[in-house]
């Protein structure tokens, strides 16, 4: 069975649209098929969508022009830098808004990426905690080791929780929600070019994303959104939460209250 939100954009009006030309790049359409299988369908779902239909709800899942064909602009998209965690969850795994149980959480930085200080990394994770707690009631408090309520660590390629990284470029990193397994794992993939700036990828950007589904968000289909599934350089001195980033947090933590 599709999950639903698959179901719903399948059958909305833009469905008619052209088929897919015959002769299509094939290198194309199994990037495609693949990309579409990782973070929307399973292997035994896939099938039962054509390729116009799988091009045609990528196209309406990024807000492109919804053409059903395999365009440069549907394939750059595909191709941009992104978070690891599936576009469509399975709710039978995380029914509900998985939340924290409390207002206080640990978090710990169990390892460094490849050329930069581990004090800038902690200076960077703080700021990223900070710009989810300065709009809810959640407290965090950095802590040493593994004893941690929210474990950030930075891999290379198969790390042993079936979801590996492919060094530059691709996946970013990826996280998982409050009612998961490993509730607060954060994993950051080690072979990219983190940075403090627009060079490379912006690890405040990433992380902020990150802690995002360690509290309990999925992604957003709001492109300004710093939960929306690709990445996008902004400015992080004066980068602040979207009013959607905003409105769904509080709903699971609440607004912060000012003395």
């Amino acid at each position: 069975m599709l999950p639903s939100i698959v179901k719903a954009i399948l059958f909305l009006p833009w469905c008619l649209a052209l088929p897919v030309p015959p002769g299509t790049d094939l290198k194309g359409w199994d990037f495609v098929k693949d990309y579409f299988h990782h973070f929307f369908l399973t292997k035994k779902e896939l099938p039962l969508l054509t390729e116009g239909e799988q091009i045609r709800f990528l196209q309406q899942f990024f807000s492109l022009n919804v053409t059903g064909l395999l365009d440069k602009q549907t394939l750059d998209m595909l191709r941009r830098p992104r978070c690891g965690v599936p576009d469509v969850t399975d709710y039978s795994i995380s029914p509900g808004r998985p939340r924290w149980n409390k207002l206080t959480l640990t978090y710990s930085i169990i390892n460094y990426p490849f050329g930069m200080k581990p004090s800038t990394v902690e200076d960077i994770i703080y700021d990223a905690v900070s710009t989810w707690g300065n709009v809810t009631p959640l407290i965090f408090q950095q802590v040493k080791g593994q004893d941690a309520d929210i474990k950030i660590s930075f891999w290379d390629f198969e790390h042993g929780d079936d979801w590996p990284f492919d060094g530059p470029g691709g996946v970013l990193a990826h996280a998982f929600l409050p009612s998961s397994e490993t509730p607060g794992v954060v994993h950051f993939d080690k072979g990219e070019h983190w940075s403090t700036s627009y060079r490379g990828i912006n690890l405040f950007l990433v992380a902020t994303h990150e802690l995002g589904h360690s509290l309990g968000l999925y992604h957003s289909g709001n492109q300004n959104s710093i939960m929306y599934p690709t990445y996008d350089y902004q400015d992080p001195r004066t980068f602040q939460l979207s009013v959607d980033d905003i409105r769904r947090i509080q709903q699971l933590y609440g607004r912060k209250m000012f003395i």
